[in-house]
C-alpha cells in the first residue's frame, strides 16, 4: 500500500527535487504539486490525502498559517531553510521537520517515521500478508486471509476473522484503502468482504459461513466479475 501525498512548495527547483524523491519512494504516491495554498487546500478537501510535504517559507501565507487554516490537517512533513523554526514546528503536531537542502537520506528518514505511525500492510511471511492494528489499547496482528468481513460502526470498524473479532478506530474508507482490491470488495456502505470466503450471493445479499450480509445493487455485477478471477 502507498501513502497518497501532495507537495506544497513555491520554488520550482525544489518542486522538481521533491517530485523526484516522492516518485522514487516505493511507499509514496504523488497526488499533486502546488505552489499556492488555495489550490492545495482545495485538493485536501476533495481528495483522500495521507501526507503533505509543506514549505514553511511560503509567500503571502506561511506554512504555519496554512496548517492553522485547515480544519482537519493531514500528516505533515514541514520543510524550511530556517533551523530556528524547528521548535515551533512541533507545536503543530507535525510528523517531521526537514531542513533544506533536503537530501535523499534525510527525506527517507522523515518518510520512515511517518510510515511507522501509519498502518500499512506488511510483506508476506509464513502466514501471509498482515496488518498491525490497535485494538483495546493493544497492538494486534491481523492476517488478511483470515478476515471474513469488515463492518463499519461509526468511526470504528469491526473486523471479523475465524478466531477473533477486533474493533479498531478506523473509518471504513481508510480501512478499505489498506486492503488489496483483488482480494476484498466493499459490497455495501457498511461492509467489506473477503472474496475467497463468499459462499453465495443474490441481488440483495452475500452469504459467508451462514451469515447474510447486505449487497448494494450497484455492486452486484462488480462482485460477480471479481469472483470469477479471485
Amino acid at each position: 500500500m502507498k501513502l497518497k501525498c501532495i507537495v506544497l512548495e513555491n520554488s520550482i527547483k525544489q518542486q522538481k527535487i521533491m517530485e523526484k524523491m516522492v516518485n522514487c519512494h516505493p511507499n509514496l504516491e504523488l497526488s499533486g504539486v502546488y505552489n499556492n495554498a488555495l489550490e492545495a487546500n482545495r485538493h485536501i478537501k476533495n481528495s483522500n490525502i495521507d501526507l503533505m510535504f509543506l514549505n514553511v517559507d511560503m509567500p503571502l501565507i506561511s506554512g504555519f498559517d496554512f496548517l492553522e487554516s485547515i480544519e482537519h490537517p493531514t500528516k505533515t512533513i514541514l520543510m524550511s531553510n530556517n533551523a530556528d523554526y524547528a521548535v515551533k514546528a512541533f507545536e503543530y503536531n507535525i510528523s517531521y521537520y526537514l531542513l533544506k537542502p533536503i537530501t535523499s537520506i534525510s527525506f527517507n528518514i522523515a518518510v520512515r517515521k511517518v510510515l511507522k505511525h501509519h498502518n500499512l500492510i506488511y510483506p508476506k511471511n509464513g502466514e501471509g500478508e498482515f496488518v498491525l492494528l490497535k485494538s483495546n489499547l493493544k497492538k494486534v496482528k491481523v492476517v488478511l486471509r483470515d478476515i471474513k468481513w469488515v463492518k463499519a460502526i461509526g468511526d470504528y470498524v469491526k473486523i471479523v476473522t475465524d478466531k477473533h473479532n477486533f474493533v479498531v478506530q478506523f473509518t471504513m474508507k481508510r480501512f478499505e484503502k489498506m486492503l488489496p482490491d483483488d482480494k476484498f470488495l466493499r459490497i455495501h456502505k457498511s461492509y467489506i468482504v473477503n472474496l475467497r470466503n463468499v459462499d453465495q450471493f443474490n441481488g440483495r445479499h452475500v452469504e459467508i459461513n451462514g451469515n447474510s450480509l447486505p449487497l448494494s445493487r450497484s455492486k452486484k455485477e462488480l462482485l460477480e466479475n471479481k469472483l470469477m478471477f479471485s
